[in-house]
């Protein structure tokens, strides 16, 4: 029986090095978002910086892990066996759903899944019990339901107050420093960093620092007597330096930046290392205890008094901990996809937007517009000029790539430092992840960073991750009851089923995701990234021309598939491929328009000549795919009611030829797709004309089937869809050679345009 429990702990510290690989790629974003969406410092100085203070916090974290050992349940009411299985069905459920979450780069809240998993976990124990009669104790007495409480409490309060906070501050900041951060009187640049520094230091001070091992009880006095005067001279002190470092044309933006970025990490580090490695230390006490105190007492009727003690970690413990994390920090592809999910929603321009509409965004959209027109409306005309003076971008503007300045990263940090200090000082249970992304969000609304061609987007991302946030409490307190329901009438055996099913999840998981961004970079989303960031102008008409390439190939390819498994299942009688095909043209026909979006940005930042003579044949292009997908549509929705309506089939003489005429145009479909994705543009010429040919046979198709109508033993309703499939059949032709030819058109200028580069005049 021992050695059972032994290995139970070697499983709750194996699950904690995955736990804190995934439980880092997720939080990441809380402190390197704002550092790499103003490119503060190149990603390898930023993974750095960000690494001492993660290896600084962990090291000098005395380890208290008491939210784990009595936070949620009272484990005086729970015996061995029964701690054991809970903190065993808490490691096993957080290391999937933080993975999940990693997978889709959702941010979410470690804090808020540890809690409800511990309590979904002794909820399915109390339970037990309570239906077992072996204790005549309430709910209550077994848990700690208030804590429960104070992390959706600190839901609400953290989303709206950062959200307001990090708008104001932001506005008032652009007003007295405006986009041209070179005019104006040159002293706000030490005034703003020393205010930065100094609410930096207060957060390192009453949040970051406030759980490590030198913060003794004589520490903490002194600083809260003196709090004021210490701020005092750190202000003094903070803004002469800033200014001086101004002076000797150190960019004073960057430095508060990077010291914001690594006292985050710091405090991340510090704070929430108890979500990864607290249930597994608290496992680990529980078997020291027992081992040595159990006294011949059986494992369910030793009971867990122990763990109302709090327990200081073992130093080997923190310090393997702060290397997996800076090892994931650094190495992990999910947390630059959770990252890139934040700086998407709030770069400043317009880009690839990772979220669609919805009804509720274009409602605020729309409510927003009515605010704003009404707030103009009773604004005088000067003080309009000189807020939209404030906030106009110069024409020599350079971002060099950044999604957006380093004013706003500080604002960020600053804001996100200040208010998770305030809420610690006041005992208010703020969630570093939820002030830190609406932080971000404010300041992007209020520095104009939504148009209105991107608004409905960002606001329905902003929403998602919020709703994620509360599916997250509900999916971890339910999918950990269940997982400890299996664990205490499964025995050992579901408990190495769970482990193992959830180490393979893991490691199936990072492999999908691997091959995945594989396939992404072959099909073109690593040149999109590369043309965003390019400096050279002169460069991306080549590079738009191969993502053109790429991304049409695969479109096409995904046309033909879908052109056969559709007329698949009309000529088999089988709803469920028409289904599927009217599905995924759902989701294509926001794919197609994202896609030509993105492509439309990069036209854009073309040299003006270059994108005046190639943006007739791109358009050209992008009008075929788009007319390529009505057509498939306009196939699939009849034959889909007809197959569902269980009309009469087509007969076999016309299923054969339309099977045959099909495959034909498939495989055309398929050489131009094979001819873009290789670069064989010259090749569609003979392609082009083959569909010249078939849409001859298809029109003599059309024809038979219209004169076959006359006769009176063919179903009407079979014929009429019949000949509707030939007709659309036909204009996929049309639009096929449509886009070769403007293709071909596109690729002979490119040539040209080579050879006559135009020099940016911007």
């Amino acid at each position: 029986m021992e050695q059972m429990y032994v290995c139970m702990v070697l499983f709750l510290f194996l699950l904690a090095a995955f736990d804190l690989w995934v439980g880092v790629s997720n939080d990441a974003v809380n402190f390197l978002n704002s550092a790499i969406g103003s490119r503060a410092a190149t990603f390898r100085t930023l993974v750095l910086i960000a690494s001492v203070g993660v290896l600084m916090g962990c090291v000098l974290s005395n380890g208290m892990m008491d939210i784990a050992r009595h936070g949620i349940f009272t484990p005086q009411y729970f015996s061995f066996h029964d701690v054991m299985l809970i903190f065993l069905a808490v490691m096993v459920t957080d290391v999937v759903l933080l993975d999940l979450f990693n997978t889709f780069g959702m941010p979410t809240s470690t804090t808020v899944s540890m809690v409800f998993e511990l309590l979904g976990a002794s909820f399915a124990f109390v339970m037990v019990k309570m239906a077992g009669g072996t204790m005549a104790l309430g709910v209550g007495d077994y848990l700690n339901t208030s804590k429960a409480l104070e992390v959706i409490m600190g839901i609400f309060l953290s989303v709206p107050i950062a959200f307001i906070v990090g708008s104001l501050v932001q506005y008032v900041t652009r007003l007295i420093f405006s986009f041209n951060l070179r005019c104006g009187w040159s002293g706000k640049f030490g005034l703003f960093g020393g205010v930065a520094l100094t609410a930096i230091v207060y957060f390192m001070l009453f949040k970051g620092l406030k759980q490590l091992s030198i913060m003794n009880g004589d520490v903490k006095a002194f600083l809260h007597e003196n709090t004021l005067m210490l701020l005092g001279c750190v202000l003094v002190v903070s803004t002469v330096l800033m200014q001086v470092l101004h002076a000797l044309r150190v960019n004073v933006l960057r430095v508060v930046v990077l010291c914001g970025t690594f006292a985050l990490a710091t405090a991340f580090a510090g704070n929430d290392l108890v979500n990864f490695i607290g249930v597994p230390l608290a496992g680990w006490s529980s078997y020291c205890d027992f081992s040595a105190n159990a006294g011949g007492l059986a494992d369910e009727a030793f009971m867990m008094h122990s763990l109302q003690e709090s327990a200081r970690t073992p130093f080997g413990f923190l310090l393997a901990a702060g290397v997996m994390m800076v090892l994931a920090l650094a190495t992990s592809k999910k947390a630059r996809r959770v990252v890139q999910t934040e700086v998407g929603l709030a770069r400043k321009n317009e880009g690839d937007e990772m979220f669609g509409s919805s009804r509720v965004a274009r409602s605020l959209v729309r409510w927003g517009n009515s605010v704003g027109r009404f707030v103009t409306n009773h604004t005088p005309e000067s003080v309009q000029r000189y807020v939209d003076s404030r906030f106009r971008i110069p024409e020599n503007y350079d971002d060099q790539g950044a999604a957006y300045d380093l004013l706003r990263a500080s604002v960020n940090l600053v804001v996100a430092s200040l208010l998770i200090a305030l809420g610690t000082s006041l005992k208010l249970p703020l969630s570093t992840t939820f002030v830190t992304f609406m932080v971000a969000m404010g300041t992007s609304l209020s520095d104009r960073a939504w148009s209105r061609e991107s608004a409905v987007f960002r606001i329905t991302g902003v929403l998602t991750v919020i709703g994620g946030w509360f599916i997250t409490a509900g999916v971890a307190f339910s999918a950990c009851f269940f997982v400890g329901m299996a664990m205490q009438f499964g025995g050992i055996v579901a408990v190495v089923v769970l482990v193992i099913a959830a180490i393979w999840s893991i490691v199936h998981s990072q492999l999908r995701f691997a091959r995945r961004e594989k396939s992404e970079e072959r099909d073109g989303d690593l040149l999109f990234r590369q043309m965003t960031t390019c400096n050279d102008r002169t460069a991306i008409p080549q590079m738009l021309s191969r993502h053109m390439d790429v991304s049409t190939a695969e479109r096409l390819r995904t046309y033909s598939t879908l052109l056969s498994d559709m007329t698949d299942g009309l000529l088999n009688e089988n709803l469920s491929p028409l289904r599927h095909t009217l599905r995924t043209l759902e989701r294509s026909k926001r794919d197609l328009k994202n896609l030509r979006r993105r492509e439309t940005i990069c036209l854009r930042r073309m040299t003006p000549d270059v994108g005046v003579r190639l943006t007739t044949h791109f358009h050209l292009l992008h009008n075929a795919l788009r007319q390529l997908h009505y057509g498939l549509l306009r196939m699939a929705e009849p034959a889909a009611e007809h197959v569902d309506n269980h009309f009469t089939p087509i007969d076999e003489l016309h299923a054969e030829r339309l099977a045959s005429m099909r495959s034909r145009l498939c495989a055309l479909i398929e050489q131009a797709a094979a001819n873009l994705h290789a670069g064989r543009t010259s090749d569609n010429a003979t392609v082009a004309e083959n569909c010249r040919e078939m849409q001859h046979e298809l029109a003599r198709m059309e024809h038979d089937v219209t004169r076959d109508i006359q006769a009176t033993d063919l179903n009407l309703t079979a014929v009429t869809l019949l000949l509707h499939l030939v007709q659309e059949m036909q204009q996929l032709c049309v639009q096929l050679r449509l886009l070769l030819r403007a293709s071909c058109h596109y690729h002979e200028l490119m040539p040209t345009v080579a050879a006559n580069p135009c020099h940016d005049e911007v």
